[in-house]
């Protein structure tokens, strides 16, 4: 997800600015893509353990055995974490999504791993954001979720439009990335389907909702955001796993950091209240050190202080 970070523009002096470290890295990203990028790659890399040129990689997407293409897939798209790579080989990027519209009836596998790929491409080609968003009808909900990452990574804010609609979707993983993209991609700055969201039914759906508000500069992320740092809430709403010991904790990091993004004139004083009790008394010590360099940055002091205190 590195791209996206890239990509963001310097902002002006504002509510984000006093936290710069803080107010970029806090959107909870759906779960799939997460696995996609991260956590399924030692088991891939058994399946294909030697390291070839893309072109011989979409040689096997489009001509391989059935167990073969979707690994090629996944390794392309591993590959395009590269930022060199799009000069070592011309024309990689129209094969790219040459070879993601001949996908349209394949394995759903490889078109998630394409549009990932895809979503890394510094220089898309001509018609990229066209057949991104004609895949956005895709029935696999888990593709149309890639898609909607790779369309918010490469920036086109013309796309917004079509990724306000993907808000009606009935899976909550596609809402939930949608509303990710919105917070990434410019808009109008009325932010009308983020406020929507602020209500949805699903928590995650509705504390990326704040994430993105947040981030943006709107105080009106403070309600949920209020919530998301209260851990008796968050837990009845969350559960562990071998990856996530404190996923409560991890929720109210995110909130924290999105809070430390409104800055001194959107936290109100209900909200600043609930961040200093967490810097005194949660159990957890990196939820503690989140909110210490959240009152730091909401006070004004560069990020970091909470280290030395």
């Amino acid at each position: 997800m590195e791209k996206l970070r890239e990509r963001e523009p310097e902002s002006p002096a504002g509510p984000l600015a006093a936290a710069p470290s803080l107010a970029v890295q806090f959107f909870l990203i759906p779960l799939s893509v997460v696995a996609v990028v991260v956590a399924i790659y030692g088991g891939f890399r058994m399946m294909v353990t030697d390291e070839r040129t893309p072109e011989e990689y979409l040689l096997e997407v489009r001509a391989g055995g059935r167990d073969r293409r979707w690994p090629a897939a996944y390794e392309l798209s591993r590959l395009m974490g590269d930022p060199g790579i799009e000069e070592r080989h011309p024309g990689l990027g129209k094969a790219l999504v040459d070879a993601f519209i001949e996908s349209g009836r394949d394995d759903p596998r490889i078109r998630r791993y394409l549009a990932l790929a895809i979503g890394r491409l510094g220089a898309p080609p001509p018609g990229t954001m066209a057949a991104l968003t004609d895949a956005l009808d895709d029935a696999d909900s888990e593709t149309v979720i890639s898609v909607v990452w790779a369309l918010a990574s490469l920036g086109d804010e013309t796309v917004v439009p079509r990724i306000v609609s993907m808000y009606q979707s009935a899976d909550s993983g596609v809402r939930k990335m949608a509303v990710y993209a919105l917070g990434v991609l410019p808009d109008d700055g009325a932010h009308t389907t983020l406020r929507a969201a602020l209500g949805d039914p699903t928590p995650d759906v509705r504390w990326n909702a704040a994430v993105a508000l947040a981030r943006h500069g709107d105080p009106r992320s403070a309600g949920v955001l209020a919530r998301m740092l209260d851990r008796d809430h968050v837990t009845g709403l969350v559960t562990a796993s071998e990856t996530r010991i404190d996923p409560a904790g991890d929720v109210m990091i995110s909130g924290l950091r999105a809070a430390a993004g409104l800055g001194s004139g959107g936290v109100g004083e209900a909200l600043r209240a609930a961040v200093a009790a967490l810097a005194e008394s949660d159990p957890s010590v990196k939820v503690q050190s989140a909110a210490l360099e959240t009152l730091d940055a909401l006070d004004g002091a560069p990020i970091g202080v909470a280290e030395r205190r």
